[in-house]
């Protein structure tokens, strides 16, 4: 699985770019930050990593791109991001986003959609499911190779 889910990292950043948003779904310990260290890594960003929990947010940047990691766990619903500007981060980088039903009216609506779901046969492996809102998005999905 670990392999696939790299595949799936590497496929879908060379096809993301500023103003992308994926939406990352899943319990808690079901993989969504990892995933989010596999992103930065592609970007040798992974010595950066940090669970963005008490700060909702965290900006990881280098030369060429900016990826927002968000963890919107402990808000309340959308008015409390658009309250702390977290729609103002969309148009500048790639937006990552723990929990993000949390906060779905705030979302644009064409975004990409990963659901984290761990196996009750073995929890140390995922099943991922992906789902693309817009045409732009269905069309990415349709070219990964997973």
């Amino acid at each position: 699985m670990k392999k696939k889910q790299e595949h799936l990292q590497k496929s879908l950043l060379g096809k993301l770019n500023i103003g992308d948003i994926v939406v990352l779904l899943g319990d808690l310990g079901a993989g969504k930050t990892k995933f989010v260290e596999g992103f930065l890594e592609y970007f040798n960003l992974q010595n950066e990593i940090s669970s963005p929990t008490f700060n909702i947010v965290n900006e990881y940047r280098n030369e060429s791109i900016a990826i927002f990691h968000f963890d919107v766990y402990r808000l309340s619903g959308s008015e409390e991001f658009y309250e702390i500007g977290g729609d103002e981060f969309f148009s500048q980088g790639i937006s990552l986003i723990e929990w993000g039903n949390i906060i779905d009216s705030a979302l644009p609506k064409e975004k990409i959609t990963i659901k984290f779901e761990q196996l009750s046969s073995n929890i140390n492996k995922r099943v991922l499911n992906i789902e693309a809102t817009g045409k732009k998005y269905e069309e990415i999905l349709r070219s990964l190779e997973v």
